[in-house]
Parts: structure tokens; C-alpha cells; sequence
């Protein structure tokens, strides 16, 4: 990025944002309920360079929606705060090299919060920036699209794809056991892990996977890591071409999640500093986020990108994400759950978890193993008053 500061280039640098038209200052966007708008329609070849906006709610209920060149679907269609790293619906500051957020009310609900992107997003013939308002009430958003024109396509260029998967609750084998017990200490490998892992992006072509944001809302209350990242290119093999050891290891934290963000990892929303935050002492929120950027994982046809929740995927906690990755040509992104399955678990007022069975969309079922079930079983010997 610095070395190319300094290089004068034959480009036009243009801007859509939501300035009021009438000359006053109403420099937002009203977005009617179950309506989309877009923010900006333009014409290749040309690159988005960055990304701001800020509206006071919504945040899991509007859709971003990206589409290139023309495609029949966009490539790009993820929740607002989730697109922009802040999972749950919550505000928080936090900075990292791609994405960064700003907000005088951290770890709240719906309020005022700055969202940025720095993501470059070339396209060849035209990129169309959607929101889709799915809340029941007008959606009012402020938004800067900043992009620069290109003179001809860049050689070997990606489009980039961004896309929310969602677990609630993920259908873990063993919810009752703890993390890091022995009876949690089972065999995961091969089709076993392939098959039950959680997922963070599964999908065809050729291109580059950069990383993800991935969001825990913590029912057990435990640690929920110890989820070891699995990525397979181009097909199935055991071992995976890319075998991690710990959900925080390859967050590129160890012994825990802390209370940073750095350029490349860290927490944008922290367990451990909503939980003194949030309905006296009751947070359970975490979302991390990692990017691959001189190392990104690099696929010809396909690639799977997946993490244990818990060792042998046990555990039964929410679990959401965002996965970012660059593509040879524009790819469908999955669509979301519907706007209900999307919204955050609550608390009461006396801190216990509200859960909605209008909320849920939980994974497929864990398949068990004999070794599962025996150690179910010693669970419940060994631990009767927690049955």
C-alpha cells in the first residue's frame, strides 16, 4: 500500500454518497421497511476503494448486497455489522487493516456506530450497491462509496465475495460436557470432521480465501474454543491441506481471546469486556476475525473452509460467521437466514438466555460415534449434578 502512495496514475477518483440534494442537511437515506435502495450503480472497469457507513440501528436486519458485473446474484450478501466485523447486532470500536468501526456507546444495541472498509473491489462492467431494509420500521443510513476508474481490467484480477453463515444453536453432540474434560477428548478426523465441522465457507471456482469474522454467543458460559480450523482445497483428503490446533490459534491468539485488535486478528467484540458491560456480569458475546493477507488460501476449483466448535465439535453455542475471499469470476454468495433466524439471543433482566424458537436455525445434527456416546455416558456417571 505505501509503495504505491506515491505513484501518480492516469485515474479518476469519484464518490455516491447520501449528501442532501435539496442543498440542506439531510444527508441520509430513508430505506422503507421490506424495501431495498441502491446506494450506488457503477461502470467498469473501475475499483470500490472504500466503504463508510453509519446509521443508528439495523444492524443484523439490513442486507448489504453487492453485484458484479451484471451476474444473476450478487457475490456480496451479509448483514451490515457482520459485513463490516461486529457480529450479534452490537456496536464496539475496534480497527483493523480492512475493516475498522467507531461508537461512543460500546456493547450496545441499536445505536449509533461508524463502519468502514478498506476491502479493494475491482469489477469489469459495473458494480451494483444494494441495502435490503427486512425490520419492520424505516432504516435511516448515511453511506460513502468511494471507487476509482481503472484504464483496462487488471491482469489476473479477483472479484470479491463476501458471505453470513449461521448456527443457532450449532447441534453440538455433547452440550453438557466441558471444554478440555477428558470425556470431550474424542476422534474427529477424516469423513467424521469433513462432514460435522462447522462451516465457514464452502464453494467453487478459482480464487483466493482472506479470511473471516466468526461470532460465538457463549450458552455454556465455558471457553468455546479448542476447535481446531480444518481447510480442505480442491476436495476432500485427510489430512486437510490446512490443519489448525485451536479455534484462538488460528484467530492467531493462544491461551484464550484478548481484548485487542491488530491489523490482521483480534476481538472486535470481547467476551470478557461485555461481560461487565451487559446486564450485570452476563454478556457471553465474542466475535474475532482473522485475514490471510500474505497468506491467503488459494484454490483452482473449490475449497472448504470449516472449525471444530469444542474438540470434536461438543459444544452447542451459537455460532455465526462471515467469510471473505476473492474470485476469478462473480460467484452466487449463500443467502442468509431469514431476518428472525438472524437476530441476536437476548438476556432477561436477571441474565438468563432468552431463546426463541422463532430465532433458531440450528445446524445439522453432530453424526455420533460409539466414542461419542460412551463418553456421554461417563459424563453422566462422573458429573450427576450436572445432568
Amino acid at each position: 500500500m505505501l509503495q504505491e502512495l506515491a505513484r501518480i496514475r492516469n485515474r479518476k477518483t469519484g464518490r455516491v454518497s447520501s449528501w442532501d440534494r435539496t442543498g440542506r442537511n439531510h444527508d441520509c437515506w430513508i430505506i422503507p421497511p421490506g424495501e431495498s435502495v441502491v446506494l450506488a450503480d457503477l461502470r467498469g472497469p473501475a475499483q470500490i476503494t472504500h466503504l463508510w457507513m453509519t446509521q443508528p440501528n439495523h444492524y443484523r436486519e439490513c442486507l448489504l448486497r453487492i453485484t458484479w458485473d451484471d451476474a444473476p446474484k450478487p457475490s456480496i450478501l451479509v448483514p451490515l455489522g457482520d459485513f463490516f466485523g461486529l457480529g450479534h447486532g452490537l456496536v464496539n470500536s475496534y480497527q483493523s487493516l480492512l475493516f475498522s468501526a467507531s461508537t461512543s456507546a460500546p456493547y450496545q444495541f441499536n445505536t449509533g456506530c461508524a463502519l468502514n472498509c478498506y476491502v479493494p473491489m475491482p469489477f469489469r462492467t459495473r458494480a451494483r450497491v444494494e441495502l435490503v431494509n427486512e425490520s419492520p420500521e424505516p432504516h435511516r443510513q448515511y453511506f460513502y462509496i468511494d471507487y476509482e476508474t481503472l484504464p483496462d481490467w487488471p491482469e489476473e484480477a479477483g472479484y470479491f465475495h463476501a458471505e453470513f453463515r449461521r448456527a443457532n444453536p450449532f447441534s453440538g453432540w455433547g452440550r453438557e460436557i466441558t471444554v478440555n474434560t477428558p470425556e470431550a477428548n474424542v476422534v474427529n478426523q477424516g469423513r467424521l470432521a469433513w462432514e460435522n465441522n462447522y462451516v465457514i465457507l464452502e464453494t467453487k471456482g478459482r480464487g483466493h480465501y482472506i479470511g473471516c469474522n466468526l461470532s460465538v454467543t457463549n450458552f455454556q458460559g465455558t471457553w468455546w474454543g479448542e476447535g481446531d480450523d480444518m481447510i480442505w482445497v480442491d476436495g476432500y483428503k485427510w489430512p486437510p491441506d490446512l490443519h489448525g490446533t485451536g479455534s484462538e490459534d488460528y484467530l492467531n491468539q493462544a491461551w484464550g481471546m484478548q481484548n485487542n485488535a491488530f491489523l490482521r486478528n483480534g476481538s472486535s467484540i470481547w467476551e470478557g469486556a461485555n461481560t461487565t458491560a451487559l446486564w450485570g456480569g452476563k454478556g457471553g458475546y465474542q466475535t474475532s476475525y482473522i485475514f490471510h493477507l500474505e497468506n491467503p488460501v488459494r484454490f483452482q476449483r473449490e475449497i472448504k473452509v470449516t472449525i471444530e466448535h469444542g474438540h470434536g465439535n461438543h459444544l452447542a453455542n451459537e455460532m455465526s460467521s462471515t467469510a471473505y475471499w476473492y474470485a476469478a469470476t462473480p460467484t452466487p454468495a449463500i443467502t442468509p437466514p431469514p431476518v428472525e433466524k438472524r437476530m441476536p439471543i437476548l438476556h432477561d433482566n436477571q441474565g438468563r438466555w432468552l431463546f426463541d424458537p422463532k430465532n433458531q436455525c440450528p445446524s445439522p445434527p453432530v453424526r455420533l460415534t460409539p466414542e461419542m456416546r460412551k463418553m456421554k455416558r461417563q459424563w453422566v456417571r462422573n458429573h450427576p449434578e450436572k445432568k
